[in-house]
């Protein structure tokens, strides 16, 4: 039974981890358009009022609670940071590069949740996400450098990220999947909107929030539901199986990013990225492999 809610765990995590990446192109077509944190701030803000509306109607008023406060607003927190620095970091540079750096989430979340949550971090799993990075750092080259200060924010976004990995381990049976994702989604609310305002009275014109298109919109709110959807795979694959053993599955997101940077914005890899992604492939077969039937 452990086994299979294990392998339940790692194809729900693989699934929420690839409609993110679809979500991504969405935000990535506004590009110039509006500013990251505005995007940030109308998605949250939408995905919440959905999510709260859904818990009413399944849970009714006593759906809303609030279990383990402190960690919920990490959570929180760490998801509006990501959101942001992740946004602006695909508004500008390629896709797949900026989630490619991203990919180091798998080695800290490893990390964190050995130290903090006392898991036993399998051997295979250490192997594939070692094989896995290998494959990512072939893709970025050692001229990564000359992204800059550019570079650091995908991979800040990845700290994040691994932040609320943790917290969903920690709070993984203390409230239904729908409350988790509503806490979450309403508690990055007030933080990615201050960010989208203290941007927007900076007197930096990158982040002045002028009256949006329709059509920009439409596809945050499309993202919204999305992402929403995709966090709750997420977390019901943190429920069966360990963050650490989940975090290698976030490799599908660059396989996703890959195609959709060809097909939407013409950003075709050469062929040290396709050897990196095959090494990506790799790692995740192995570590799935490892898993007995």
């Amino acid at each position: 039974m452990h086994t299979h809610s294990a392998r339940s765990g790692l194809l729900f995590a693989l699934c929420g981890f690839a409609l993110l990446s679809c979500g991504d192109a969405v935000i990535k077509s506004i590009a110039g358009a509006w500013p990251g944190t505005a995007v940030a701030a109308l998605r949250y803000s939408v995905g919440a009022t959905g999510l709260g509306v859904f818990l009413f109607i399944k849970e009714g008023r006593r759906g809303f609670a609030l279990p383990h406060p402190y960690i919920q607003l990490m959570r929180g927190a760490a998801v509006a940071a990501a959101t942001i620095l992740f946004f602006s970091s695909i508004f500008l540079m390629p896709l797949a590069e900026a989630t490619a750096i991203g990919f180091t989430t798998p080695m800290i979340t490893a990390l964190l949740s050995a130290v903090f949550l006392k898991e036993r971090t399998s051997k295979a799993t250490w192997i594939a996400s070692l094989g896995a990075f290998a494959g990512v750092l072939i893709i970025l080259r050692p001229n990564v450098a000359a992204l800059g200060w550019v570079a650091l924010m995908p991979l800040a976004a990845a700290v994040c990220m691994s932040l609320m990995m943790m917290g969903n381990r920690a709070v993984a049976g203390k409230g239904s999947p729908l409350l988790m994702q509503f806490l979450v989604a309403s508690i990055a609310v007030p933080f990615v909107v201050s960010a989208a305002a203290i941007g927007h009275f900076s007197g930096f014109a990158p982040l002045h929030i002028g009256m949006p298109d329709w059509t920009i919109v439409v596809r945050a709110c499309i993202v919204a539901v999305s992402a929403s959807f995709a966090h709750w795979l997420i977390f019901m694959g943190t429920t069966r199986a360990s963050a650490a053993e989940i975090a290698p599955m976030t490799y599908v997101q660059l396989l996703i990013a890959m195609a959709l940077g060809i097909l939407l914005f013409g950003d075709w890899p050469d062929l040290t990225s396709l050897l990196g992604s095959a090494i990506i492939i790799g790692a995740g077969l192995f570590l799935w492999h490892q898993k007995p039937s």
